[in-house]
């Protein structure tokens, strides 16, 4: 019997092997930059997510290899993966963020759009960077640097995160409150003041895991 997890790191393999990334792949393949991306894998609440077999037929034609090779090929795919492929995640600028398709239901990447950042060390499969544009975020962050985020990460009192509400307003704040009816933020730059968010108009919020200051 095929297994979920067991297609899916023949699909990491097939990119590995080749020296890109599944996202790479996914172009390569003529599908959705996201389609093979690890937080595809399962749905918001847990449910195992299956490749469907035209995407990899297109990804086998895409990169010349048969079945036999995309399932029976054997070795290590953490040592092709270090090798070939290092870690990288979805990148997208932080303007754009605000507008409508990029993201799902759940805060992950998703449309086309995307493109892409090498960050070694960084692997978490559901970790992606934004690029400020902009003054809007000094002191703490300024043009240019890259911000990575991740929308599964717990959130605690005190943390950086970034917030999009359902009007399209991308904002990095500080997490001050959390509770079932609001979030209130409070601002990167003193001079600004603290702002709440009816759970009602919050979108997604995503924990910053980590700036390229």
């Amino acid at each position: 019997m095929i297994e979920h997890n067991a297609i899916w790191k023949a699909i990491d393999m097939l990119a590995a092997r080749h020296g890109i990334s599944t996202s790479a792949l996914a172009r390569l393949a003529g599908l959705d930059p996201t389609a093979f991306n690890k937080s595809k894998r399962f749905s918001k609440e847990g449910r195992e997510r299956w490749p469907s077999t035209e995407s990899i037929a297109k990804a086998l034609d895409a990169t010349d290899e048969s079945f036999e090779s995309f399932w029976g090929e054997s070795g290590s795919y953490s040592q092709i993966q270090s090798q070939n492929n290092p870690s990288t995640v979805p990148l997208l600028g932080f303007a754009q963020a605000g507008a409508g398709g990029f993201f799902d239901s759940g805060g992950f990447p998703a449309g086309q759009g995307w493109d892409e950042v090498k960050l070694p060390g960084h692997e978490n499969e559901n970790t992606y960077a934004l690029e400020v544009m902009g003054a809007s975020m000094l002191p703490l962050y300024r043009d240019g640097d890259v911000i990575i985020v991740s929308p599964t990460e717990q959130l605690r009192r005190g943390d950086r995160v970034v917030v999009k509400t359902n009007d399209g307003e991308v904002v990095a704040k500080i997490l001050f409150r959390q509770s079932e009816k609001q979030v209130e933020l409070h601002s990167l730059n003193p001079d600004h003041n603290p702002i709440i968010i009816k759970n009602n108009d919050l979108d997604w919020i995503a924990r910053i895991l980590w700036a390229s200051q």
